[in-house]
């Protein structure tokens, strides 16, 4: 079934107290299209999740000065004009914010989606798992420079023997993991039933290995393709990796942790969620739903140089080091999207001369954190494709328009 922009007809995907055999959202395709732009704002109807608290007695604000943005022009990846307001329907857009110079310029709602709507985040949850991995790095709990098995040794029998912390940051381990989304059965299919977000595909051979949980996964996975550091592959597994260490030298869920380290110290105004598997680990990969407002109070923590207030939440060598060590690398699945870019502690860098870095998740989700234009955009979506470099590169086209029309104007 084929989606449907903002600007089409919406159907009636889970309607009324009795929605009809067609329009209810089917478990083994809950994430694809036209699905996804009904359950990526509606995750726990249909997956188990745990909270993230936020502080009630505490809320950071903002500061409005609001602009028409939705007419600045920019050239599409046809070479042919367009403008924002065509960028943000033709992307299946569900919310979008600019903060530019200290104030929102822009914030819109579409596909029913209002402020306090929650959104799954996909893999801009790797980058939030980050910054509170950093958090506990500037802490003396964990080390980059250590051994993955210093602090997960069951790891001992698998591929990550003798990784480094910093390897699974940066992506950069030997490990074997097959990323392709649309086959049931590869290693990311298989988290997809691991991590409870996917029943067993009708079908499958009944020898195949299907793990119980993420932890039971990571165990499985011996086999290493290359040395550790020598590359980067975009693995999501590498992120639970650090997850579980995470948890392992606090003992406290990673849920907890989030809400405790970061979403209160920021002033978030709604509490966020994470999915869970059957063990009760929170999904770092991909498993977080926030608010627009929230990721934006979260991208101008990391602006600010993880300061808040004049209170340093983030350390502000862990961003520095985001944005610009020299560790990152970069591989041509990456190049062809951003020529000068590289990935780098769970952030993807746009331009590895600039300090500008992203937090990208499949289906179009967004931060985009720019310290050279003093700005911050949030952008979440439900694109009918996993990835779509299209999209991405109008979104960012549009973006750079927006700044280069705004900055100093905020």
């Amino acid at each position: 079934m084929k989606s449907y922009k903002n600007s089409d007809k919406i159907p009636p995907i889970m309607i009324g107290s009795s929605t009809p055999q067609e329009w209810r959202v089917p478990l083994i395709d809950w994430d694809r299209p036209p699905w996804n732009r009904w359950t990526f704002q509606n995750i726990r109807q249909i997956l188990p999740t745990a909270n993230i608290k936020h502080d009630k007695n505490f809320v950071s604000e903002f500061k409005y000065n609001l602009l028409d943005i939705e007419n600045v022009t920019f050239k599409d990846t046809t070479n042919t004009n367009t403008n924002v307001s065509k960028m943000l329907d033709d992307t299946y857009t569900d919310g979008f914010l600019v903060h530019i110079d200290g104030n929102i310029i822009h914030e819109s709602y579409y596909n029913g989606m209002e402020p306090s709507s929650l959104h799954i985040a996909q893999s801009v949850s790797k980058s939030v798992t980050s910054t509170v991995a950093g958090i506990l790095i500037g802490r003396g709990l964990l080390d980059p420079n250590q051994m993955i098995t210093h602090y997960l040794p069951e790891l001992e029998k698998t591929a990550w023997k003798d990784a480094k912390l910093q390897h699974v940051f940066d992506m950069t381990s030997g490990v074997k993991f097959g990323e392709e989304y649309d086959v049931r059965n590869s290693d990311i299919g298989k988290m997809d039933v691991a991590s409870s977000w996917k029943p067993i595909p009708e079908g499958s051979d009944p020898n195949e290995h299907w793990p119980k949980c993420v932890w039971d996964q990571m165990l499985t996975l011996k086999e290493k393709e290359v040395d550790h550091g020598k590359r980067f592959l975009y693995r999501s597994i590498e992120t639970d990796v650090i997850a579980h260490a995470m948890e392992r030298v606090t003992g406290k869920k990673l849920a907890d942790l989030i809400s405790e380290e970061l979403w209160q110290k920021m002033g978030a105004e709604n509490d966020a969620n994470i999915t869970v598997d059957s063990s009760g680990y929170g999904l770092s990969c991909g498993g977080i739903s926030s608010s627009l407002r929230d990721f934006a109070r979260f991208g101008i923590l990391h602006l600010n140089g993880g300061k808040l207030n004049g209170k340093q939440i983030i350390p502000s060598d862990w961003i520095d080091d985001i944005r610009s060590g020299n560790h990152g690398l970069a591989n041509e699945s990456l190049r062809a999207t951003y020529p000068n870019g590289k990935y780098r502690n769970q952030f993807w860098i746009e331009d590895a001369s600039k300090t500008t870095v992203m937090c990208i998740g499949v289906f179009g989700q967004l931060i985009y954190i720019a310290p050279e234009y003093n700005m911050v955009v949030v952008k979440f979506s439900t694109w009918p494709d996993f990835v779509d470099n299209t999209h991405k590169l109008n979104t960012l086209s549009a973006i750079h328009a927006i700044a280069e029309n705004y900055k100093g104007k905020g």
